[in-house]
C-alpha cells in the first residue's frame, strides 16, 4: 500500500470514528433530555462515514426504529459499495 492510500485510509477511519461518537453523543443527549443533533446532520454524517454510523446505531441502539435510519443507512452503504466497486473496476 502506498503512502497516499494509507493516508486516505487513516482519514476515512478518523471520519468514521467521529461519526460513531456523534451517534453515541446524540443517544446520550436523548437519554438526558438535552439538545439533540439534528437528524439531517446525522444522515449527512452517515454519508461521510457510513461504517461509523451503522456501528453507532448498533452499539448505542440509536435511531433503530426510524425507517429513515434503519432503511436509509443500509441503502447508503449499498450505494457507496456499488460506487466503490465501479471505481475499482475502472482502475
Amino acid at each position: 500500500m502506498d503512502k497516499l492510500h494509507l493516508i486516505l485510509l487513516c482519514v476515512y477511519g478518523a471520519v468514521n470514528l467521529v461519526v460513531f461518537i456523534m451517534y453515541g453523543a446524540d443517544k446520550s443527549k436523548a437519554k438526558r433530555d438535552k439538545w439533540r443533533i439534528p437528524e439531517s446532520t446525522l444522515i449527512f454524517a452517515a454519508v461521510l462515514g457510513i461504517i461509523g454510523a451503522l456501528a453507532g446505531m448498533i452499539v448505542f441502539h440509536h435511531k433503530t426504529r426510524k425507517p429513515k435510519f434503519s432503511v436509509g443507512l443500509p441503502l447508503i452503504l449499498a450505494a457507496e459499495a456499488a460506487i466503490a466497486f465501479y471505481i475499482t473496476q475502472k482502475m
